[in-house]
């Protein structure tokens, strides 16, 4: 008997979002945040008449928002003031990371129309929730982004939010329109959560670019999109699919969706099954061993291989298999933790290859095809073991090439690179923060946008010998020195 279809997982159908976009009037709400400690009136010093105009500030299509006026949009300010989440951008970053300061200006928290509420950001048990800030000294551009993993709207804050304001950018994020480890749930079929993510980023870009048209009486000069991991994937689809909203992206180590693989359900699996017996030692381990390597994860990251197994392949594994292929596992949901090969159902066993048509069609909806309609440029370390590089960014470079887009696009391999800059505070002597390559990039991409000054060649980016770690996290020179 074929294991029952997982019913309707609670949010508006692709083309219902879509719709939603279309509505001529929806029901916008304005509402003050109560002021941050030595703020007493709520407002920023100077500007008080960009203040008292916050109100005319609409977002397109937006159900909820909500206006404030801050002394300082950066998290310097907004951890304090309430205006953004620690916990959403937990482990990204370097704890050497500057935070930069002295960026007043407007921000508009709030939700466009939708039915899953996974994320509690305020209070609202409400997706589809987006941040926008709007800066008082503004250079006339605007960076919007997606989330990395199943992470809320503040994730990008520290990484790229704090940066790109204090270069006088407007910046917006959205949560995607579903968050968690049960991202899963959401949509009405396999394939349609992850789908919903494009969705968002493409309608909370219009709406951004709608509001900085209103606050600066002038559209935005330059679109650009930027992100890490899925962030970095949204960054690709919305170039090859929608180029028209956008001058140009930078993709931090987008993650690849491929329909005919590689996939990350092609390479997790045998890390799975492999990873254990290597770390056992004894008799196996050797073959153990080239099995992760085959398998995408190179020689000289097997320092890295304890954590992650323990904290990102199989939780990955289990739930974008659960999103694409809800069947493998009948009724149960998400799998097993930590399967032993040979039970049952277990995600360590999956061959992504083999599975029906439908989960092919399932990946189908979100493959990148590496047409790119706009400027880009992709880093990712060569360390990685999260995505591994050989099957992903190396892989997408090519769908690029192939399809004859080359030349707007600049690849940069990150010698001791990993996919968290966090965990260059635990391996120092190993790894390098892909944090100062991403700025690089793009600054690399405003230069190419605004003067046609080509970027350096695509490259491997070197790990100076006997390198300070405060002098890596300053900078990363994309050039040759």
């Amino acid at each position: 008997m074929d294991p029952p279809r997982r019913a309707s997982r609670g949010r508006l159908p692709a083309r219902s979002v879509r719709g939603a976009l279309a509505l001529s009037a929806l029901l916008v709400t304005l509402a003050a945040v109560p002021a941050a400690a030595g703020q007493p009136d709520g407002t920023r010093g100077g500007g008080a008449a960009d203040c008292a105009s916050s109100g005319r500030l609409k977002v397109p299509g937006a159900e909820r928002q909500e206006v404030s006026c801050l002394a300082e949009l950066t998290t310097a300010g907004t951890v304090a003031s309430g205006h953004t989440d620690p916990a959403d951008w937990a482990g990204l970053t370097p704890a050497g990371l500057a935070t930069p300061r002295g960026v007043p200006g407007i921000q508009i928290d709030g939700y466009f129309p939708d039915s899953s509420a996974t994320n509690t950001n305020h209070g609202w048990q409400h997706d589809a929730q987006f941040v926008i800030r709007l800066p008082d000294r503004w250079n006339g551009g605007l960076v919007v982004a997606g989330t990395p993993g199943v992470r809320e709207q503040y994730a990008n804050d520290r990484a790229i939010g704090d940066w790109v304001l204090s270069r006088g950018y407007a910046f917006a994020s959205t949560d995607k329109g579903n968050t968690g480890a049960a991202f899963h749930r959401d949509g009405a079929a396999p394939g349609d959560a992850i789908a919903e993510w494009n969705d968002r980023l493409t309608q909370l870009t219009r709406a951004a670019r709608t509001v900085v048209a209103q606050r600066y009486h002038r559209p935005a000069t330059r679109t650009l999109a930027t992100g890490m991991s899925n962030g970095g994937y949204l960054v690709r689809w919305q170039l090859e699919n929608h180029p028209e909203l956008y001058d140009g992206g930078v993709d931090w180590e987008g993650t690849l969706w491929r329909t005919k693989g590689p996939n990350l359900l092609d390479f997790l699996p045998p890390a799975l099954r492999a990873y254990p017996t290597y770390a056992a030692g004894g008799e196996g381990a050797g073959e153990a061993h080239e099995e992760m390597v085959a398998a995408g994860f190179p020689a000289g990251s097997e320092f890295l291989w304890p954590y992650h197994h323990q904290v990102y392949w199989d939780v990955t594994q289990r739930i974008y298999r659960e999103e694409l292929d809800p069947d493998y596992d009948g009724a149960t949901e998400a799998g097993t933790p930590f399967c032993a090969p040979g039970t049952p159902a277990c995600d360590a066993d999956y061959a992504y290859a083999a599975r029906p048509r439908e989960v092919h069609e399932a990946v189908r909806k979100i493959a990148l095809t590496g047409r790119i309609g706009k400027p880009l440029i992709t880093v990712h370390g060569t360390l990685d073991v999260q995505l591994p590089i050989s099957k992903d960014s190396d892989v997408y470079a090519k769908m690029v090439r192939d399809a004859g887009r080359g030349g707007m696009f600049r690849y940069y391999r990150v010698e001791g690179g990993t996919h968290v800059d966090s965990l260059v505070d635990t391996f120092p002597d190993a790894l390098r923060p892909l944090v100062p390559c991403h700025r690089s990039a793009f600054t690399a991409m405003e230069s190419w946008l605004g003067r046609g000054k080509q970027p350096p060649p695509s490259r491997t980016v070197p790990l100076p010998d006997a390198a300070d770690p405060a002098a890596l996290l300053a900078r990363c020179p994309l050039t040759k020195e």
